[in-house]
């Protein structure tokens, strides 16, 4: 759908976070008389209020199918599950449903995307892409699911050669982006909450697949492995003759390019996001090996793996952004490597994923306290048996900053290691206990003595 076909339609916009925001905004800019209603907590209505639009009215009474029904196109936030009962009754009764991000691919369907997706990763590598593109001084843009939407992107400047998009499975679902490259990091589980099975999330993840001209994927992910698409358009990395990491080098081929200790970002797994970036900016006919030497000046991106510093002879890790299992252990594989004692704190808003396969890696490989919150921690804790539970020290603390004054408590008791690590690395989602992920980091270096306003947000945003 175009923003031409809006003109004359009941128009709704659902949901008033960012994407919401760019979105009227975007609406408004093309029509400024043409009504919209906004549907959204009343959380949000005073935002939508505050910004005195003529024609804008709000509606923060309970959505339902015939709500919904009463307008012809929907412009609908992300977060927001078209899989609930209340979307099938409006579709059936004819009403439109789009996005922000399908608007913006609509009208800029002769552009050059490059679109990154996965169920972690993909925002440090939508990042690594762009910052090696500039490198070489290609003029590009970095937006979407990364902290700028697509329809917030000024329109008034000279456009990039390149736009470097971070899509996330909401986004992919609906966003009919037929990229010029889709890349794939990885297919786990997440959102399910959202997406009501393991499989609807996987097919929804891999829409980004449809009408991409080439798609590049993680050749030692093992559902990825399994997706058909056509040899022609398939491109991998991890492969020993393209992008791969051994023996401590990232390479191509046979070629030894850059020593995985020469990055700024920490773990094998950043080696293998730099990889996939690598390889992306050689699909695009770029000299990649030209570029490498640059990933030694990205900056990581704030809330992953990212120290704070050292207090009390502790060193705090901020790893918020981690909301599954996979990502939470992976950093916790990363900070044992140092042969510190670290106490870790997990836990959040419960969205049903499996925590089998973490809680048996947990019982071989216990850190020296685990620290358990949320709706999740109280699951993963219930659900150790015994022998686990004493191995890891396990506790549940009621709150977050209960579980930070017991976990920091029990370092400063230490005597027997000086290397000492405090690691948020929850494995879940903030939802009740805080605004989102970026808020969690901040209090988590708040109660460390960090100044949390320091904890910037993600550099490189726009066109550059």
């Amino acid at each position: 759908m175009r923003f031409a076909e809006l003109e004359g339609k009941r128009l709704a916009v659902w949901g008033f976070g960012r994407e919401g925001r760019a979105a009227l905004m975007a609406v408004r800019r093309r029509y400024p008389e043409l009504p919209v209603t906004v549907l959204c907590p009343e959380g949000e209505a005073a935002e939508v209020a505050s910004l005195a639009l003529n024609g804008v009215t709000v509606d923060s009474t309970t959505v339902d199918g015939a709500k919904l029904s009463a307008f012809d196109v929907i412009i609908k936030s992300p977060g927001i599950s078209p899989h609930q009962d209340a979307v099938k009754v409006a579709k059936q009764s004819g009403v439109q449903f789009t996005s922000g991000s399908q608007l913006w691919f609509a009208e800029h369907r002769s552009a050059t995307t490059v679109c990154v997706t996965a169920t972690k990763g993909k925002s440090t590598t939508t990042s690594l892409i762009a910052f090696l593109l500039r490198s070489l001084g290609v003029r590009t843009a970095l937006a979407g699911n990364i902290g700028l939407p697509l329809l917030e992107v000024p329109e008034d400047v000279a456009p990039p050669s390149v736009w470097v998009i971070e899509l996330s499975s909401f986004q992919a679902f609906d966003a009919e982006a037929r990229p010029t490259l889709a890349v794939f990091n990885n297919l786990l589980e997440e959102h399910l909450d959202w997406h009501g099975s393991v499989s609807q999330y996987r097919a929804d993840k891999l829409r980004l697949f449809d009408g991409a001209k080439t798609c590049l994927i993680n050749a030692t992910d093992p559902v990825l492995a399994r997706v058909p698409i056509a040899d022609s358009a398939l491109r991998r990395y991890l492969v020993p003759e393209g992008w791969h990491v051994a023996n401590g080098w990232i390479r191509r081929g046979d070629h030894p390019v850059l020593p995985n200790t020469a990055l700024s970002l920490p773990g094998v797994h950043n080696a293998e996001n730099a990889c996939a970036a690598l390889a992306a900016v050689e699909l695009l006919g770029f000299d990649a090996l030209q570029a490498a030497p640059a990933l030694a000046q990205f900056q990581p991106l704030p809330h992953r793996l990212h120290t704070l510093g050292e207090r009390d002879g502790i060193t705090y890790i901020n790893d918020s952004i981690a909301t599954t299992p996979a990502a939470a252990m992976a950093a916790f594989r990363h900070v044992r490597e140092h042969g510190a004692q670290v106490a870790w704190i997990i836990g959040g808003h419960d969205r049903q994923l499996d925590w089998h396969d973490f809680l048996g890696e947990l019982s071989t490989a216990p850190p020296f306290g685990l620290w358990c919150t949320g709706t999740v921690g109280a699951r993963v804790y219930a659900g150790m048996n015994p022998v686990t539970r004493s191995a890891c020290h396990a506790h549940y603390a009621e709150s977050f900053d209960e579980a930070f004054s017991q976990a920091k408590q029990a370092l400063l008791e230490l005597t027997s290691n000086p290397s000492r690590i405090l690691l948020l690395s929850p494995g879940a989602p903030s939802f009740g206990q805080f605004k989102d992920y970026v808020a969690r980091g901040r209090r988590f270096a708040e109660l460390a003595g960090f100044d949390a306003q320091l904890i910037s947000g993600i550099g490189g945003l726009g066109i550059e």
